[in-house]
């Protein structure tokens, strides 16, 4: 598999005419130095207006589009642990697992352990691509750290091929729920917009009008008291913090979310969990539709807040 990159896409208005483009992108681009910058110049992963950027010197002219990729740091050898998982479905092909909050997935720069690829490494004696990708073996999809819920692994590599076609062609219904502060106006709704980084804030995502990717939510509330709302969401797209970023947009952060919202003494993370997939296996074709019990953390703020999580096994398809 290729290196995993993360792009960046920055607009260079008048104002910057005449600067060097190294000191402006050191200046836009969070926590990385000019060294840093003028070695990804070197490496070819910097173009303007589509064309690759080879001297750190070029002085801009404004009005430019500059795309900057910025490879994954490879990490040490990632070693299996011991790490207890919630299994809930495995067969020889694919597993599920109901991941709790606070478990990065998987192994990032300086994080080469505590995280469930080293709990997989642990508990399965098959991943999908092992040889290819030392840092995600089995990974098909994500959920952020604080993000509970429910993750599907891939065992085999051709179950992990056809698990990323479903997943582009949308063929993997993905449920989540989340406790959202306020009441809605609307009961329900779908939100497509979108999301790119943050122009104020590069370590977040933001609705954007321009340079982002489609994202599409749909959600409904199944049960609200004064000032809080518990809310099904199902996504269509799954980009980075999406579902915390359109309710964040609606004015409703989710409760927790202190990146999106705000912190707060309810809740140490934000109340979000992927409650239900539903797919037809990859191999099989069985039709497959699987839950992730709620977390304790979750029970018992929905419990303080008086929030009815019954309500939930009544709404329809959860």
């Amino acid at each position: 598999m290729e290196s995993l990159m993360e792009k960046i896409i920055l607009n260079v208005d008048e104002s910057f005419k005449g600067k060097r483009i190294d000191v402006f992108l050191q200046n836009n681009i969070s926590d990385k130095s000019r060294a840093f910058i003028q070695k990804l110049i070197d490496d070819k992963n910097i173009t303007i207006n589509s064309k690759i950027c080879s001297k750190s010197s070029l002085k801009l002219k404004g009005n430019e589009i500059i795309e900057v990729s910025i490879p994954e740091e490879i990490p040490k050898e990632i070693l299996p642990e011991n790490i207890p998982l919630n299994i809930v479905y495995e067969d020889n092909d694919i597993a599920i697992i109901n991941k709790p909050a606070n478990l990065t997935v998987h192994p990032a720069q300086d994080i080469i352990s505590g995280t469930l690829v080293n709990g997989l490494l642990f508990h399965f004696s098959t991943l999908a691509n092992i040889e290819t990708d030392k840092i995600r073996p089995g990974i098909v999809h994500r959920l952020d750290k604080n993000t509970s819920g429910l993750i599907v692994i891939a065992k085999t590599n051709i179950a992990y091929e056809k698990l990323i076609d479903k997943f582009k062609t949308k063929d993997i219904r993905k449920t989540y729920l989340a406790i959202c502060k306020g009441n809605f106006k609307d009961k329900s709704g779908r939100i497509e917009n979108l999301i790119g980084r943050d122009p104020n804030e590069r370590k977040r995502m933001a609705v954007v009008e321009i340079n982002g990717k489609p994202a599409i939510s749909n959600y409904e509330i199944i049960d609200e008291v004064q000032d809080f709302s518990l809310v099904k969401v199902n996504i269509e797209t799954g980009r980075t913090h999406q579902i915390r970023v359109h309710m964040k947009y609606l004015n409703h952060p989710i409760l927790g979310d202190d990146t999106y919202g705000s912190p707060s003494k309810l809740a140490n993370r934000q109340m979000l969990h992927a409650y239900l997939l539903e797919f037809s296996h990859p191999i099989t074709d069985e039709k497959l539709k699987i839950f992730g019990s709620l977390p304790d953390d979750f029970l018992d703020v929905a419990k303080k807040l008086k929030l009815d999580v019954n309500k939930i096994k009544e709404n329809g398809d959860i």
